[in-house]
């Protein structure tokens, strides 16, 4: 068999290869012992060396081939469980991207309804301060007017005259009003105690001389107090009894919380006006007004 050039000898296969060049070379090894030494003894050894060496080569290939098999299927196996692997994981990358998906959604709708929450939240605060301010319920800061009456030579300030001055600040539109430090709502009342003026719901008496002090706008609250009819009444009852009145701008006046236990009394009344009328009719001092 002629020899195989470099370029043969690439394309052929590995285990064609071996054989064929086992082959070769042991008819060239038969053949040159069978022609030094001659004679059917030494041709019939020569044939049976041969025949072992045929036979072991077989062997060797059997047992190549059996090998070969085994790796291939091996390897195939192998291939076949990664593609299995990956397709799992594939699959568990989808389903990982689908919870992504839908965890990105519900964020979204969370954060929208933090957002309302929020924005609720805020207008309620907001709502709570403003009510807190109409009610009493919160200290305030801000400008005002602050009135100041003390006891005349022949007569002492009465509950009906401070009820006329915080009904004509209210009406004049005074936002808070504190009389001594106590905080007046709408459910409060003042109302005489012997000599002494005490405001009804907070338990606590007053003293001359009376601080009224109200929350509003400076610039108009006096003017608009004159305006109403319980502040000409005001003006009026202390010019007749000679009580000395002062009333002031300020820019910058601090009322405390009313007590909330005003909130809890059975007695109190809407407003101080609907009281007016009982307390005026026990006034002896209504009887000596015109």
């Amino acid at each position: 068999m002629p020899e195989p050039t470099p370029a043969e000898r690439v394309s052929i296969p590995l285990l064609t290869l071996i054989t064929q060049q086992s082959l070769d070379e042991d008819y060239r090894h038969v053949a040159e012992r069978r022609a030094s030494q001659g004679g059917g003894s030494t041709r019939r050894r020569t044939l049976g060396t041969a025949t072992v060496v045929l036979a072991a080569f077989g062997l060797l290939v059997t047992v190549a081939a059996v090998q070969n098999s085994q790796q291939a299927g091996i390897q195939t196996a192998s291939r076949a469980s990664l593609i299995a692997n990956i397709e799992e994981r594939r699959d568990d990358v989808a389903t990982l991207e689908e919870r992504l998906f839908d965890l990105q959604e519900l964020n979204v709708s969370l954060q929208d309804n933090l957002d309302d929450i929020t924005a609720s939240s805020q207008s309620a605060l907001a709502r709570v301060e403003r009510l807190g301010v109409v009610t009493g319920l919160q200290a305030v800061t801000g400008p005002g007017v602050r009135v100041t009456v003390g006891d005349g030579p022949n007569d002492a300030v009465r509950a009906a005259d401070l009820r006329a001055l915080v009904d004509g600040l209210w009406n004049a539109g005074a936002e808070a009003i504190a009389i001594n430090g106590q905080r007046l709502t709408a459910r409060s009342g003042l109302a005489n105690s012997g000599a002494a003026i005490r405001v009804v719901g907070n338990n606590r008496t007053l003293s001359p001389k009376y601080v009224v002090e109200a929350i509003g706008d400076r610039g108009t609250l006096q003017a608009d107090l004159m305006q109403t009819s319980s502040g000409l009444l005001f003006r009026d009852t202390a010019a007749r009894f000679g009580l000395p009145v002062s009333m002031d701008n300020v820019e910058r006046l601090s009322l405390p919380a009313a007590p909330q236990r005003l909130l809890r009394m059975s007695y109190a009344v809407a407003g101080t006006a609907a009281q007016h009328k009982m307390h005026d009719k026990q006034d002896p001092r209504k009887e000596d007004m015109p």
